[in-house]
């Protein structure tokens, strides 16, 4: 499969040749989907807990005699009824991280979003970026002319290092190193932009990647 190659200097009728394997592959949105599920459950560490009512330091005596008083029964202190009892039904810390998915469904959710974004013609590719771009302005007039305002760009190291400084301050615009690729930033933005190196690396790492 060939994708038109875009340059930040201007016009390019040249092409370059794209893994079929990669972005024609069929999709499954509920892989997909349990992806970024699994992602957003392990983006935040979730470490907040209190304590149950077996966990509370106290007395387990019985505050006040079962019967005779009319009023309701009590076991003790402990009791999530009570200012310093335990805690009844908050949270519990790590457990909350429950979902599992393994290397080969993280895979395969990765090549299908690509495929997706091809299928919706919301792929693109730049030729790398040797020269550092200083303003913000000129790489903002790029994406603008090429209708690439809200987009995620997966850059190779020297890349990203040309265009960090111009693009960090434009809205709607995330770089970030191949090494970075995943599913729910390629979904979460409209458009999809590769330097030449950083697909040639994607390419690689995904087809020699061992299940």
């Amino acid at each position: 499969m060939k994708i038109k190659l875009l340059k930040i200097s201007g016009k390019s009728n040249d092409t370059i040749d794209v893994s079929d394997k990669i972005f024609s592959s069929k999709i499954n949105y509920k892989l997909i989907k349990n992806v970024i599920d699994w992602q957003l459950n392990h983006a935040k560490p979730r470490t907040a807990k209190t304590k149950q009512r077996n966990e509370v330091k106290g007395s387990t005596r019985k505050i006040v005699p079962q019967k005779g008083s009319g009023g309701a029964r009590h076991a003790s202190i402990k009791a999530p009824l009570f200012v310093g009892g335990g805690i009844a039904h908050g949270p519990k810390g790590a457990v909350y991280k429950v979902k599992k998915i393994n290397k080969k469904m993280r895979r395969l959710a990765l090549i299908q979003t690509l495929s997706k974004k091809q299928i919706d013609k919301k792929l693109h590719i730049i030729e790398d970026i040797t020269k550092e771009i200083k303003k913000t302005k000129e790489f903002n007039n790029f994406l603008v002319k090429n209708n690439l305002e809200n987009s995620i760009i997966i850059s190779d190291p020297n890349t990203f290092k040309n265009i960090n400084r111009s693009a960090k301050n434009i809205k709607n615009i995330k770089v970030i190193n191949n090494v970075g690729t995943n599913v729910y930033d390629i979904f979460k933005y409209q458009n999809l932009i590769l330097t030449t190196s950083s697909i040639k690396k994607l390419q690689e790492r995904i087809l020699n990647e061992k299940n």
